[in-house]
């Protein structure tokens, strides 16, 4: 019998009898991050997927995270909490409009953002995370890059390459709404504070700010930095882990509103249930999959 008051004490036990490993990302709320086994970025979980072991995988994420954990363990039942949890941006693009792309750019290598479905990937030379975006285009022999379909992500990354980068005009609706104005706001309220933003804001605040890094790597740097107080220009999610692994540094969202609803979908309740069930269920389809695992196999070796 299920344990409606602390369902905690479930997740423990179903997890043991399942054989179970949870995944969760950055931005999820506090209390699924401190029942997780790995809480990182997309290209950590990534990793982390495909090589950690047990049959189950209970993915406390998005959609596209989920399929990425399908593909990279085809053996594990992966099972996504909350089944509506999607990630908006992975939709502004479709595996149609990626291929009408190449043949305009026949000669153009495809990074595809891993904020993306499966048949986008499938469709894509190499993946890439926030993370690695800059290193991913470097690793490239083409000189004419289509990147898809982060627009801001891509314009980050062509500041580090002599590459013609073709970016989709995709964005992050949370990233994507934070303002250089709010920049110079944050800095008069917190004039000793560092400020670190995600490479997915836009050009105009990423040249306001400090220091640009993926979610796992603003962490590090707040955790090793001389400084004590820090703007942190994402996800209001990845405050709770800085406070666990960065005690002592006092840390301020630059926007209050930067909050990912799909994210957010996830509670100890539906990974309690999904533990019990097995469902929601992740799969794709092999011959999807077998496609869309060789742009990130070679996003994981660079």
């Amino acid at each position: 019998m299920l344990d409606t008051l602390t369902p905690q004490n479930d997740i423990i036990r179903l997890k043991e009898e399942r054989n179970a490993i949870i995944l969760a990302h950055n931005y999820q709320i506090g209390e699924v991050q401190d029942i997780a086994d790995v809480v990182g970025d997309s290209l950590e979980l990534s990793r982390a997927a495909a090589e950690i072991d047990g049959e189950v995988i209970i993915f406390c994420g998005v959609d596209f995270m989920a399929e990425t954990a399908a593909i990279l363990s085809p053996e594990k039942i992966v099972v996504l909490p909350a089944a509506d949890a999607c990630c908006p941006m992975a939709q502004m693009i479709t595996p149609a409009e990626l291929r009408f792309a190449k043949s305009l750019h026949k000669d153009a290598a495809v990074v595809c953002y891993v904020n993306t479905t499966a048949e986008v990937k499938a469709e894509s030379d190499i993946c890439c995370t926030s993370s690695n975006a800059v290193k991913v285009v470097q690793s490239l022999d083409q000189d004419e890059v289509i990147f898809v379909p982060d627009r801001n992500l891509a314009r980050y990354a062509a500041r580090f390459t002599k590459k013609e980068i073709l970016p989709w005009e995709g964005f992050c609706i949370v990233h994507d709404q934070i303002t250089a104005d709010q920049v110079r706001t944050a800095r008069e309220r917190h004039p000793q504070a560092e400020v670190l933003v995600h490479p997915e804001c836009r050009p105009e605040v990423i040249d306001c700010a400090d220091h640009v890094a993926s979610t796992s790597g603003i962490i590090r740097h707040v955790c090793i930095a001389q400084e004590k107080e820090f703007i942190i220009g994402t996800e209001v999610g990845i405050l709770h882990r800085i406070s666990h692994e960065c005690p002592g540094k006092r840390c301020y969202p630059l926007s209050e509103a930067a909050v990912c609803r799909n994210m957010k979908k996830t509670d100890l309740l539906t990974v309690r249930d999904a533990l019990d069930r097995l469902q929601p269920r992740v799969t794709v389809p092999p011959g999807i999959a077998r496609r869309a695992r060789r742009a990130i196999d070679r996003m994981l070796v660079v």
